[in-house]
C-alpha cells in the first residue's frame, strides 16, 4: 500500500489571540515572536489515518508539503511519528498562493513521486479553513474522493469510509486508488517517540522547485493565485454592559423587564 499524506505548516491556532498580527500591505499573518509554527490538526489526523492502516497491512507513507520557511523540526515531526518519506515544495515561487495554485502544484508534485494507492489531506486547513485543496487535488488527479472521513478500512483493492454527515455518518466505498480527506473524529494522532525523533533527523528530506515538478515560477504560489484576496482584518470585538439597580430585588426585576422591553427582547 503506497500513501502519500499532505500536511501544511500553520501559525499555531493555541497561541494567544494578542500574539496575531496582520500586515495590511501583504495582507499576510505575522509569525507572532516566540511562538513556533506547528502541523495543521487535520493533517496531523490524516497522517494517523495512513499510519494506522501501514500498521495493519503494512506499505509505504510518503509525506507531501508545500511552503516557504519550512521549520525541520516541525516537517519532520510525521517522520518522528511513523512515515517513511519526506517531500517539500519549498521555493519563494510557492509563496502566497490560493488554494487552486496549492492543489495545482501538489498535484505536479504527486505526479513526480509516481504510483500511490491512497492519497490523504485533512479536511480542511487550521489557518484559513478553505477546505479546498483536497478535493481540488482529486479533481486535478481525476481521482475519486471521499471527505470528511472518520474511519477507513482496506479491502483489496477498495476503501471502507465512514464519512461524518450533518446527522451522524454514512459509509461508503471507493475503488483505489483514491482521495480522502480526514476530520478529527479518526481520534487523536500517536505521539512521538524519542526513538522515532532519532530516526526522522537521519533521513533525507527531497526538496523539489517548480522546474523539478514541470511547472512555471507564474503557475504556482501568487503568480498562480485565481482567488483575488481583497482584505485581511482582526475583528473588533467590542461590549457594553448596563447594570439595572433598584431599591429591592423586586424592584431590580421591574427595571429590567421595563428596559428590555425598551430594547424589544421582551
Amino acid at each position: 500500500m503506497k500513501m502519500i499524506v499532505c500536511i501544511k505548516q500553520v501559525l499555531d491556532p493555541e497561541a494567544p489571540p494578542a500574539s496575531f498580527k496582520i500586515d495590511p500591505l501583504s495582507h499576510k499573518m505575522v509569525l507572532p515572536a516566540g511562538i513556533p509554527p506547528v502541523i495543521s490538526s487535520f493533517d496531523e489526523c490524516a497522517l494517523e489515518a495512513a499510519l494506522r492502516i501501514k500498521d495493519t497491512t503494512g506499505g509505504k507513507v510518503t509525506v507531501l508539503s508545500l511552503g516557504t520557511g519550512l521549520l525541520r523540526n516541525v516537517v519532520k515531526k510525521p517522520l518522528a511519528m511513523g512515515a517513511d518519506n519526506l517531500v517539500l515544495l519549498e521555493d519563494e515561487a510557492f509563496d502566497g498562493g490560493d488554494s487552486w495554485s496549492t492543489a495545482y502544484a501538489l498535484s505536479r508534485a504527486i505526479k513526480k513521486i509516481g504510483s500511490f494507492d491512497l492519497i490523504f489531506c485533512g479536511r480542511q486547513a487550521d489557518d484559513w479553513d478553505a477546505g479546498q485543496v483536497g478535493s481540488g487535488l482529486a479533481e486535478l488527479l481525476d481521482l475519486p474522493s471521499i471527505t470528511v472521513a472518520k474511519k477507513i478500512d482496506i479491502t483489496k483493492d477498495k476503501a471502507r469510509v465512514e464519512r461524518i454527515t450533518d446527522g451522524g455518518h454514512e459509509v461508503v466505498e471507493v475503488d483505489l486508488p483514491a482521495l480522502i480527506t480526514v476530520s478529527s473524529e479518526l481520534g487523536p494522532p500517536r505521539y512521538t517517540t524519542l526513538e522515532g525523533i532519532m530516526t526522522a533527523n537521519q533521513k533525507e528530506t527531497t526538496i523539489l522547485k517548480p522546474t523539478d515538478i514541470g511547472v512555471e515560477a507564474s503557475q504556482v504560489g501568487a503568480s498562480g493565485r485565481r482567488i483575488d484576496l481583497q482584505k485581511i482584518f482582526q475583528p473588533i470585538r467590542e461590549g457594553n454592559c448596563e447594570f439595572i439597580v433598584g431599591e429591592s430585588l423586586e424592584e431590580a426585576g421591574a427595571n429590567l423587564a421595563m428596559e428590555l422591553r425598551k430594547a424589544k427582547i421582551l
